[in-house]
């Protein structure tokens, strides 16, 4: 997967909310952009470390966190990592000899958007605005 980012589709028309799938069909470069990050999603590996990074209190966590919660080896953890990282999904800050990652919001804010229904935007927390 290349370093790419996501797409933002264009607004909805009616009523400027939010831009979404309902709106208008995907073009061939939006569709790409948003297969390479659900492809990054699709599985439940990559989908559970994204879990334990988002929810993680402070915002990031440090690879030797992620690492036990799963039977895998740790050059497996981070592969999936880097998927994540290259989906644009999640960042990186090397402190020493450990690694930390953190959930890049803009992304993940971005993928709620095109699959909210037309006037049915997120408001700040999440809620129905």
């Amino acid at each position: 997967m290349s370093k790419q980012e996501l797409v933002v589709l264009g607004r909805d028309a009616a009523d400027g909310c939010c831009p979404t799938l309902l709106t208008a069909p995907l073009d061939e470069e939006a569709a790409t952009g948003l297969a390479k990050v659900f492809k990054a999603l699709g599985d439940p590996v990559r989908l559970r470390l994204l879990s334990m990074i988002a929810s993680k209190d402070g915002g990031e966590i440090c690879v030797c966190d992620l690492t036990p919660a799963f039977d895998l080896s740790q050059p497996t953890i981070s592969h999936h990592l880097k998927l994540l990282k290259q989906a644009g999904l999640i960042d990186s800050e090397r402190r020493g000899t450990w690694v930390y990652y953190r959930l890049l919001p803009e992304t993940t804010d971005k993928l709620a958007a095109v699959l909210t229904r037309p006037g049915v935007c997120a408001g700040p927390a999440g809620t129905a605005s």
